[in-house]
């Protein structure tokens, strides 16, 4: 008998770092544990409206994960420097909310390495760790620098860039985990072929600034997966409003289904209801 589990503006799923991660849907008001629904039959109804996860309002089209378009224009955390931290214009005094910036981009950030379809330098709010590798279904991670700010954080990640990537291959990440690596192999191995472009950059910020984490552990993650799929069929609200099928996987912000796989986080503000159908 089909039951409804809850119906709302979709927010990005909560995470606890358990074994496996322990998965919460939010929609609206209403938080529902996935992880009992593995192997369930399960389905997504798109009810036609989307709410800007910032003001609230009714927008006919989401921009940057879930915002209006006139919040996509006037908020900080939209501007094009949130993707490229380097960009940060905060010290020019451009910043669209310096407030906002003080708050989220002037305080510690952590610069990692992670496993997530192969070896990426990223970084986070050091408020943010575990739960930024959770979200990009990171089989591992291991922090390698502290730093003062979002900028100084961008500036490590570019010299790395270098030198190893920088993004996740979405669909080789669902259909599978990683080979383990050595993750302090890869620091050290880095640390040796960028020591001069490092060193120029704490010359010019300080010791204090960006602090090298030669002590860290690796931090392994595993996922509520029961089976992943050999091909990867992306499905679409705005092309098919109703989806499902059985639950076999969730992996960073994706729900696996037997018929294919959505990215919650893409769908933020959205109003969607969930239910069983058995």
């Amino acid at each position: 008998m089909a039951e409804l589990l809850g119906m709302g503006a979709v927010r990005k799923m909560q995470t606890a770092l358990l074994s496996p991660v322990s998965y919460t849907m939010l929609l609206g008001a209403h938080e529902i544990p996935l992880n009992q629904y593995l192997g369930k039959q399960l389905r997504l109804e798109f009810q036609g409206a989307i709410n800007c996860i910032h003001c609230d309002r009714i927008t006919s089209k989401s921009f940057n994960q879930g915002y209006c378009y006139p919040c996509f224009k006037r908020l900080a955390q939209c501007d094009s420097c949130i993707v490229s931290p380097e960009k940060c214009h905060y010290a020019a005094g451009t910043c669209r909310e310096p407030e906002w910036g003080e708050k989220h981009c002037m305080i510690d950030h952590i610069v990692y390495l992670s496993n997530t379809s192969g070896i990426k330098v990223g970084i986070t709010r050091g408020s943010q760790v575990p739960t930024r590798w959770m979200d990009q279904g990171a089989t591992q991670a291991r922090p390698i620098f502290r730093v003062s700010n979002r900028l100084q954080s961008g500036l490590v990640e570019t010299v790395f860039k270098a030198h190893i990537a920088d993004k996740t291959n979405w669909q080789a990440m669902l259909k599978g985990d990683a080979e383990l690596r050595d993750l302090e192999e890869v620091r050290q191995r880095l640390m040796a072929d960028c020591a001069d472009e490092l060193a120029a950059l704490v010359d010019s910020h300080g010791l204090q600034a960006i602090t090298e984490l030669p002590n860290e552990t690796d931090v392994v993650i595993s996922y509520p997966v029961l089976e992943y799929p050999a091909k990867v069929k992306s499905l679409n609200l705005d092309k098919t409003p109703v989806i499902g099928g059985t639950l076999i996987g969730i992996k960073g912000q994706y729900l696996m289904f037997d018929t294919g796989v959505i990215n919650m986080r893409k769908y933020g503000g959205y109003n969607v209801s969930l239910q069983t159908t058995e």
